[in-house]
């Protein structure tokens, strides 16, 4: 396991937003004998796939082709059932991605043919025989993150809590929309037990969110480390797969690099 800082403490929500819109210029496209071209992303809880539209860009302008998984965050069956289809329809090896609730998701998942690496993105990432729920034992979530949880089961962010504790580096604006358009999770989910750790078999890497108020910090890097993942740090909230595309997109470009190398 490596270890590795981004400085961006200085950065702020409209330095983010100029860089998303900035980025592609100087994008490195990828070889044409690279085999791993492939990436599949997959958002998490109270998200949906629209999230992921900076890192998107980046990647699509370097080369990439990129598939996003609408999750119905219906059960980690479900979700893992809608990743799996997305995969099945790739033209080769494939990077997979996931952020939060995602990393769930991809853990079970990745053990797909298709996938050459996975990467973290402030994500869960349990072991075989462990619920998503285990992962929280013994830590404390931030008091800036609240869920409310319906009668019928599914958690929403608190609608008075969602940017500062899921968004606070984004503008009021986008916070709002993110709010206002949040998908809720069947919160059963989190008590389902894993079949499959994908990082097992396959190479991880993590992007860690140093100022990500859904998880513990020293919960993260835990998680990071037992997997063996190559860590990334970046000043960034929860919604770092939104505010920091440049920096999730690197690493996703190095997965699938050193992937290319070991499958020629």
């Amino acid at each position: 396991m490596t270890s590795r800082t981004t400085n961006l403490l200085a950065a702020t929500a409209a330095v983010a937003g100029i860089a998303a819109a900035t980025a592609t210029h100087s994008a490195e496209r990828i070889s044409d004998n690279q085999t791993v071209r492939n990436v599949v992303l997959v958002h998490g809880a109270f998200a949906d796939g629209s999230g992921w539209r900076g890192v998107y860009t980046e990647l699509t302008a370097r080369g990439y082709r990129v598939s996003i998984v609408q999750n119905p965050l219906t059960s980690l069956a479900d979700d893992v059932a809608a990743t799996k289809r997305i995969l099945d329809r790739q033209d080769g090896p494939a990077v997979l991605v996931g952020h939060s609730w995602g990393g769930t998701v991809i853990t079970e998942a990745g053990t797909h043919s298709n996938v050459t690496g996975l990467v973290y993105v402030s994500a869960l990432s349990p072991d075989a025989g462990e619920t998503t729920a285990q992962q929280y034992e013994g830590y404390q979530t931030p008091p800036e993150f609240v869920i409310e949880t319906t009668a019928d089961g599914f958690g929403f962010v608190s609608p008075d809590r969602f940017k500062i504790g899921f968004a606070n580096d984004t503008t009021d604006a986008d916070a709002a929309f993110m709010r206002d358009s949040q998908v809720p999770i069947n919160m059963s989910a989190f008590a389902t037990k894993l079949e499959h750790a994908a990082w097992r078999s396959k190479p991880s890497w993590a992007v860690i969110a140093t100022d990500d108020k859904a998880f513990d910090q020293r919960m993260l890097q835990v998680m990071a480390k037992r997997i063996g993942a190559t860590i990334t740090e970046v000043a960034a909230s929860h919604a770092v797969f939104m505010t920091q595309p440049k920096v999730v997109a690197d690493v996703i470009d190095e997965a699938a690099r050193k992937g290319s190398v070991e499958t020629r």
